[in-house]
């Protein structure tokens, strides 16, 4: 592996670190977690206070590319001495990132239907989707059979919802699906540490540590902060990097963590563009988890990924306006590109045993 690449190999977190470091990481989390558990305008407003209207520093950060390099020390395959050929776009238009440049497939805030539930929606076509394009499961009971065919290969997909709609537990189902297969996954994370996503995967029966040991599985625990300041080695160097490991699927939790790095809106959507570019670039299936808007729950915090993404699923509670209903969990399919899907809005729970949608009941 290059010296370039060195930034790249100490993001893994061995399993079998010392009492001290482990007692250094839950520090850590600590911190993660006060920084991400505050929705409210002044945490927003703290963190973004410490950026500029400017892109951030795109120079080498020595410490930053040290702790991320170690996510792919052990994997096999990690040393290629070149750099990685990235070859197209992947996907993505190579117009202007601006106001209508991006597909405006699922609408703007007038484009969704906030009435009644309970089949209002059209339900998808029984016949196959034509189409040459490999498809894949996402792994979910009940939403795969929602979604006619499958979703295309290296899509980029979003799921945005509310805190406790169950974002992370959908990433962790989706990457569980495929290394249960046998293939290879990388889970990046800026809100929790890499312990913390092992444990929680496995109180539900996926066995991430076990995908850990045997070099199947790289959890990547970043700081947003120290993200937003390397973004444009990390952007230039993930493609390769994910492809010398193997990997067919890619998580990110969460895209709004780093959305705020930028105060700019204009700032903010040429790096989230340029970002979400080279994770097409990396030829993998990807899932970003994303905050939902305080005004619109069918957008994301500052309204951008669902324009750059393929495939946009949006989690999110129904409260019923009779007192003895209790809360419910629905979830929809706004858009995917290239596949026939369901536009009912079902509803979902979480369980120990991860995300069950119920794809032939109605909300009440």
């Amino acid at each position: 592996m290059s010296d370039d690449d060195d930034w790249f190999e100490a993001a893994l977190r061995d399993d079998e670190e010392s009492d001290d470091e482990e007692s250094v990481g839950k520090e850590s989390v600590d911190r993660k977690a006060d920084g991400t558990e505050a929705d409210s305008d002044a945490d927003e407003n703290a963190v973004e206070g410490n950026a500029t209207d400017d892109a951030p520093d795109t120079g080498d950060d020595p410490l930053f590319e040290d702790d991320f390099a170690s996510a792919f020390a052990s994997a096999p395959g990690a040393d290629g001495g070149s750099e990685p050929d990235f070859g197209g776009g992947g996907g993505f238009d190579d117009g202007e990132f601006g106001e209508g440049g991006f597909d405006d497939g699922f609408g703007g805030e007038g484009g969704f239907d906030a009435g009644g539930f309970g089949g209002g929606g059209s339900s998808f076509d029984d016949e196959a989707f034509e189409s040459a394009i490999p498809r894949i499961d996402i792994g979910i009971d009940g939403l795969d059979s929602m979604i006619h065919g499958g979703v295309p290969e290296r899509t980029l997909m979003v799921a945005i919802g509310n805190a406790g709609t169950g974002k992370t537990t959908f990433g962790l189902q989706f990457l569980n699906h495929a290394l249960s297969n046998g293939e290879k996954a990388v889970y990046v994370t800026l809100e929790e540490s890499h312990e913390r996503i092992v444990a929680s995967a496995t109180e539900k029966g996926w066995p991430y540590d076990e995908y850990v040991e045997e070099d199947r599985l790289a959890v990547v625990d970043l700081d947003p902060i120290e993200m937003a300041n390397s973004l444009s080695s990390i952007r230039s160097e993930l493609p390769g990097l994910v492809r010398d490991f193997g990997a067919s699927r890619l998580v990110l939790d969460s895209v709004s963590l780093l959305e705020m790095m930028y105060q700019g809106q204009a700032t903010r959507r040429n790096e989230i563009y340029d970002f979400t570019r080279s994770l097409k670039e990396a030829g993998v299936t990807t899932m970003l988890t994303s905050e939902a808007s305080d005004e619109n729950p069918y957008s994301s915090r500052h309204g951008i990924i669902e324009y750059l993404t393929d495939a946009v699923f949006v989690l999110r509670y129904v409260r019923s306006t009779d007192d003895f209903r209790e809360t419910r969990l629905a979830i929809e399919i706004q858009k995917i590109r290239d596949a026939n899907h369901s536009r009912e809005i079902k509803p979902y729970d979480i369980t120990d045993e991860g995300i069950s949608v119920y794809q032939q009941a109605n909300l009440f």
